[in-house]
């Protein structure tokens, strides 16, 4: 159908959770764009993303699908020769090649202080998982949202285990090769360099790249104007995309 709006669908990553994406999606519907916030179970990145494909396939239409931080790794699964995505949006992401995890991404250029924010703790299923340090959380995470607020985040957090950050991007074929890309990111991010976001947007030959001067990790809560407008310019495009092929 020309013109068909396209579906959000937005995927959180490690030490967040769903409702972290509540501001960008009351932003999205008050212009009429339906959008659907993900629960990431942050388990493994494989089944992660195969759960966000359910997701996806439950929208029985267009999406345009979108993630945050390890959100990223996860959403370039998920597309991957996946015709119902058609356009992704990465907001602090990941931009994983084929093989690359979120550690060894996290670490590839300075400036991450990440690791020394975490708390790790044995799980029954095996091996650890990982949560920021409450007391470390404000500054570490979100740096531009009011202490309040996140304090907050940090007891709502959702905790990640370290074999979903080890796992390498499966996918032969990483969905930005083949569906246009959007990006957004701060410049204060102490959990992905700057350097890593700027490389990863260079590397999907991005549509549309915004920095934002002073901004922290956790963009969907401190800059949600910022992001819906990435996430529209996406959905705008798809829409004029139809209107010229129709």
């Amino acid at each position: 159908m020309t013109n068909q709006k396209p579906t959000i669908v937005l995927v959180h990553g490690a030490f967040a959770e769903s409702a972290s994406w509540n501001d960008v999606i009351a932003r999205l519907q008050e212009h009429g764009v339906t959008a659907v916030a993900a629960a990431n179970p942050l388990r493994s990145l494989a089944g992660d993303a195969a759960y966000v494909r359910d997701v996806i396939a439950s929208v029985g239409g267009p999406v345009v699908l979108v993630g945050h931080s390890y959100g990223g790794l996860v959403i370039t699964e998920a597309a991957a020769r996946n015709d119902a995505v058609v356009g992704l949006v990465y907001v602090a992401a990941f931009v994983p090649e084929t093989g690359q995890s979120a550690l060894q991404l996290s670490t590839s250029e300075p400036g991450s202080s990440l690791g020394s924010a975490l708390a790790a703790y044995p799980v029954a299923t095996g091996g650890n998982e990982f949560a920021i340090r409450q007391e470390l959380y404000h500054h570490q995470f979100a740096a531009d949202v009011p202490a309040a607020e996140a304090a907050l985040m940090a007891a709502t957090q959702r905790p990640v285990t370290e074999a979903a950050l080890s796992e390498g991007l499966p996918t032969d074929r990483p969905a930005w090769k083949d569906i246009p890309s959007w990006h957004v990111f701060g410049d204060q991010d102490l959990n992905i360099p700057v350097t890593v976001h700027r490389a990863g947007a260079e590397r999907a030959a991005s549509q549309g790249t915004h920095e934002i001067t002073g901004a922290s990790h956790a963009l969907s809560v401190s800059q949600p104007d910022a992001v819906a407008a990435v996430i529209a310019e996406a959905g705008k495009a798809y829409i004029l995309g139809q209107s010229v092929s129709a």
